[in-house]
């Protein structure tokens, strides 16, 4: 039936608008004369839809949500009920587009209303994912994504409308694109700026294949903070492979600040520009008179050059020129929620063939969702919280301590990397804005501009989610631990990431940071600690120095912070004694040990737990103690293999330690991605609840049928 479906759509198309311009001018669905689209090849076959979709997920291709999902405040969507895969779009009239888009913002609000994440960013663009997917001819055609938060209209439009209560569930779909979820996931969007780079790869595997498809990469302000954006910008331009680069710009600026910049202003004058710089006869007449100024010589073309730039310039926005310079042929600004508009700029770029790299510049309203809901009255309100609820998560307390020691010391100053800022930082940054620099997506910028800072004096707190840090470790290595500059790498959002799956995962940093030979590695095993490490880090000028803490909440009903304590560098502690077993746990999963040690004394097995705090240096004193006092030693950690364990195993393996007097075992992330899911399903996935590390004990004690039924 879906292949049926499929054949008839293609073939109601073609018999709609033909081949040509003046059939698709002609046609009663269109309210506006378009240029041709390009139709699928002939050799192209109509399946290759059907069966795109939702690979994952067992290929569920059905357009209408679950009834089971949504309840009577659901607004009616008669036109996106209609709609399941792209190819349905090109029936559509501009009139329909259009209250198709505001069907998809009427469902997202809805959903939004329904879950605990926003989707704002994917509200910005549904009417440029609209005009994609109907121009362009996905999935043969590549639209890559950079930002995953962008692309949930993208994935209601292809196949997975039915599944989107699923999103960022166990086993439901990714919060990002996923080649393995969908073929019409091009790449997968993880930490944004990669786009680009893959797009231009699979145009120049496409020119090497002979082949046809076209190649567009959908980028954000984000993206632009980012270095890689630009040097695969610059490489396009200089290999001059046919893509298209959009440039979602959501705040109306190509180089935002906070509440600054000259905003991009959309009129007449400017959408008929882009139309005119967009169609096909301008541009041949731009490369044929470059031709001509090449054959007349004597820098002439030099000259005519810098004429074209300095004339494009003044029709575009501040910061055009600079893609003009990087290579690629810049279009804009463009309204990214006209439609009509949209699809006539699209089409004209799509039609140009050896024309090289193309930047489409459209402005999209980042608060579109508050105009929606105000319009169409659909509710978007969360459960209220009692007023004196306050949930405190480590990042706040990591902020408090840092206003405490920069309180105290003026010296310290705070670099923040990342695409998305907490509000305890904002606070931060509203109360000392000479000590807080926040660069945005450029984090191998924040590693060497915190190193600079270190040589010039002062003491720099980088602050870095985990998943960023590994894209720094080049600058990491080289610019600070070669060089042993005092940087304080404070690397948030470690360990399991929940609903946000392997992309936003924090599982190496334990693995890459204590291999290093100068730096520190330590990890809190509570808030308290936290702010203790704060401190000592603070007062640590031998080096670098690291600590990783967790996203989320903390079990605390109180908002009081004392002032943090200087750690001595290298020792952890006892928290609780026993005879027969030794945890020895680093960073939060002293937590856990605690609770398999309660599940173990119901059995009558006595347990120590140990609190290493620092994976480099280890506490040999501790190791040794706990070695000596038991015969089974089990290290736990949430962090993947070659972390802390492994530490621990060089250091009494070549102490002797192993030589038949001690049974040890370490309990870390299996070496595989765990995937979505919430953070107590993912903990059990990865072997590291309580329940798993007593059933270990078990294991290690011969009591196996025991730990079995403690499972169950």
């Amino acid at each position: 039936m879906a292949v049926a479906s499929a054949r008839y759509s293609i073939g109601i198309f073609r018999r709609r608008h033909g081949d040509s311009a003046s059939a698709l001018a002609e046609s009663e669905s269109s309210s506006c004369s378009f240029p041709a689209r390009t139709e699928w090849p002939s050799h192209l076959s109509t399946t290759f839809h059907s069966r795109s979709c939702c690979k994952r997920l067992g290929g569920r291709m059905n357009s209408l949500p679950d009834i089971g999902d949504f309840n009577g405040e659901k607004v009616p969507t008669p036109i996106l009920d209609l709609v399941g895969n792209p190819i349905h779009l090109k029936n559509l009239s501009i009139k329909e587009l259009k209250q198709l888009a505001d069907e998809i913002r009427y469902e997202l609000s809805f959903i939004s209303s329904k879950s605990d994440y926003s989707l704002r960013a994917s509200l910005a663009v549904v009417d440029l994912t609209i005009a994609l997917h109907y121009v362009f001819h996905a999935p043969v055609d590549k639209l890559l994504w950079d930002t995953g938060e962008q692309t949930y209209a993208h994935k209601m439009l292809t196949g997975r409308r039915s599944l989107m209560h699923t999103l960022r569930k166990k086993g439901g779909l990714s919060g990002y694109t996923s080649r393995s979820e969908s073929d019409y996931d091009a790449f997968g969007a993880a930490h944004g700026c990669n786009s680009v780079s893959a797009g231009l790869g699979m145009a120049i595997a496409r020119d090497c294949k002979g082949s046809w498809e076209r190649v567009v990469t959908i980028i954000s302000n984000e993206s632009t903070m980012a270095g890689q954006s630009y040097e695969a910008m610059s490489n396009a331009g200089y290999l001059d492979s046919n893509m298209i680069v959009i440039l979602n710009d959501s705040r109306n600026s190509l180089h935002p600040k906070l509440d600054e910049g000259s905003k991009t202003s959309i009129n007449a004058l400017s959408s008929t520009l882009s139309k005119l710089q967009s169609s096909k006869s301008f541009r041949r007449l731009r490369e044929a008179a470059k031709g001509v100024t090449k054959k007349i010589g004597m820098g002439m073309h030099e000259l005519a050059a810098k004429v074209d730039e300095y004339a494009r310039g003044m029709l575009g926005p501040s910061g055009s020129t600079l893609f003009e310079e990087l290579g690629l042929y810049y279009i804009g600004p463009v309204d990214g929620h006209n439609i009509e508009d949209l699809i006539s700029v699209l089409q004209e770029v799509a039609s140009l063939d050896s024309m090289g790299p193309v930047l489409v510049h459209v402005i999209t309203k980042g608060n579109l969702v508050a105009d929606v809901n105000q319009k169409n009255e659909v509710s978007t309100t969360q459960p209220e919280v009692p007023v004196n609820f306050h949930p405190r998560s480590y990042t706040d307390y990591l902020v408090e301590a840092l206003v405490m020691e920069t309180e105290e010391d003026k010296d310290i100053v705070t670099v923040h990397a990342g695409s998305v800022m907490e509000p305890s930082l904002r606070l931060l940054q509203e109360k000392f804005p000479d000590n807080f620099f926040d660069v945005g997506m450029a984090e191998q910028h924040a590693v060497t501009f915190s190193a600079g800072l270190s040589c010039g004096g002062l003491k720099p707190f980088c602050i870095i989610p985990s998943a960023l840090l590994q894209r720094t470790y080049s600058q990491v290595v080289h610019d600070v631990d070669q060089q042993k500059l005092p940087v304080r790498f404070a690397i948030s959002n470690a360990g399991l990431a929940g609903g946000n799956g392997p992309v936003q995962s924090g599982a190496f940093d334990i693995t890459f940071m204590s291999c290093l030979p100068n730096m520190v590695v330590m990890a809190p095993s509570n808030e308290g600690e936290l702010v203790d490490m704060v401190a000592t880090a603070a007062h640590y000028d031998d080096g670098p120095i690291c600590f990783r803490y967790p996203s989320g909440a903390v079990d605390r009903t109180d908002n009081f912070i004392r002032s943090g304590l200087p750690l001595e560098i290298g020792r952890g502690t006892i928290v609780a004694e026993g005879k027969d077993v030794a945890f020895l746990a680093y960073g939060t999963m002293v937590q856990n040990c605690l609770k398999a040690r309660s599940l173990l004394s119901e059995l009558g097995i006595e347990v120590t737990v140990a609190n290493a705090r620092f994976c480099k240096p280890l506490d040999i004193k501790l190791l040794r103690q706990l070695c000596e006092n038991h015969s089974f030693l089990i290290t736990v950690e949430e962090g993947s293999v070659g972390g802390f364990g492994s530490h621990v195993a060089q250091f009494i393996a070549l102490d002797g330690r192993l030589d038949g007097t001690v049974k040890w075992r370490p309990l870390t992330l299996p070496d595989n991605y765990v995937e979505q899911a919430s953070l107590k399903e993912q903990v059990a996935l990865a072997g590291l609840s309580g329940h798993h590390i007593a059933a270990t004990a078990l294991s290690l004690l011969g009591r196996k049928r025991e730990a079995l039924l403690l499972m169950r």
